[in-house]
């Protein structure tokens, strides 16, 4: 039977389903199951559920419900539909302490704690920083993708800075400057390995990773474009410790993990950062003494060792230019304390 007929069979899209995932296949496409293209494409996602709901008739392809054996191809239109709504969107205000940075009549800075998810999603539908801020603030705009106030974020376990806008003209302004990239965005990071230039560009397109669906990766070459979306980040040597190297990345773009992906393409992956093998030891001796010191320091920062310390941006009623800074957090602070001891008594 032909994967036409087979898709024939199954009720066209009902107007009751809400819609949860959608996907564009790139034009290269090589034909590929439906439930493996998702396996790829939605985090936390198991075979069994994207397969249950191809039977339950909730998965569509280019607006016609698909079984999960149906094969993927270039520019089909896949999506996810429930009966209800998706989780995410149905936001509960919580009352979470938020550490406001500045604020004025049209937009909100924030200092976000590492551990703490900007948005609801997969898994993270409550204690999340919008949760926080519906509490707070009241008639939020939404985003494109219908979250309020959000004009950008940073993943759950890096700390640091993030504008929040809290009206409609706030958020296309604040939306442009970071489409044309000239909002300032400055983040510390503690990589593996002694970085040897001073200061340097990683420039690589970034997208899914093949293997690993939790990764991105940096694709060179004729898949750069058809994989990946341009990156560009720009480092700068703070300080050596031997075995670490704390740098500074400044943000030309703005991609998912891109720090964490950039850097691992060039051999300095972050310090702890376990969804990319920082939290082995990447760098050092062989002597137990010393596996019990990097032990000692991934205790003390239980996370990858990135914060997002600066960010600029251009107010958007005023048209003046606003900078803020935030401080090294704790535990990454004692972490660097560790390692200053140890490079200063072991090198």
């Amino acid at each position: 039977m032909s994967q036409t007929n087979s898709s024939e069979n199954l009720d066209n899209t009902s107007d009751d389903l809400y819609e949860h995932y959608k996907f564009v296949a790139d034009k290269g496409q090589q034909p590929l199951r439906v439930d493996k293209y998702l396996m790829n494409k939605v985090e936390n996602a198991t075979r069994n559920k994207i397969q249950k709901a191809a039977k339950d008739g909730n998965i569509f392809v280019n607006d016609i419900a698909v079984k999960s054996s149906y094969k993927v191809k270039g520019n089909d239109i896949v999506t996810v539909l429930f009966e209800h709504p998706p989780y995410e969107h149905l936001l509960v205000p919580e009352d979470i302490p938020i550490n406001i940075v500045y604020e004025d009549d049209d937009v909100l800075v924030v200092n976000k704690p590492a551990g703490m998810v900007v948005h609801p999603g997969h898994g993270n539908y409550s204690g999340t920083l919008i949760n926080a801020l519906t509490f707070h603030f009241k008639n939020l705009p939404n985003n494109s993708s219908n979250r309020p106030g959000l004009v950008h974020r940073i993943d759950k376990d890096t700390s640091g800075l993030l504008v929040i806008a809290k009206t409609e003209e706030a958020m296309t302004h604040l939306s442009r400057q970071f489409f044309n990239k000239t909002t300032q965005r400055e983040y510390i990071a503690l990589v593996w390995g002694n970085v040897e230039a001073d200061e340097g560009t990683v420039e690589g397109h970034i997208g899914r990773h093949p293997k690993n669906r939790l990764q991105n990766t940096v694709f060179l070459g004729d898949e750069a474009e058809l994989k990946g979306k341009p990156a560009v980040t720009h480092y700068k040597v703070i300080e050596r410790l031997g075995y670490v190297t704390l740098v500074s990345c400044k943000l030309e773009t703005g991609r998912t993990h891109q720090i964490r992906v950039h850097m691992k393409h060039i051999g300095h992956t972050l310090f702890n950062d376990e969804r990319y093998g920082g939290e082995k030891i990447l760098k050092g001796t062989t002597f137990s003494k010393y596996k019990q010191f990097v032990e000692n320091c991934f205790k003390v920062l239980p996370r990858q060792a990135l914060h997002a310390r600066t960010l600029g941006f251009v107010q958007p009623k005023t048209g003046e230019f606003l900078k803020f800074e935030a401080p090294i957090p704790k535990d990454i602070e004692a972490c660097l304390m560790k390692w200053r001891n140890y490079s200063k008594h072991a090198m």
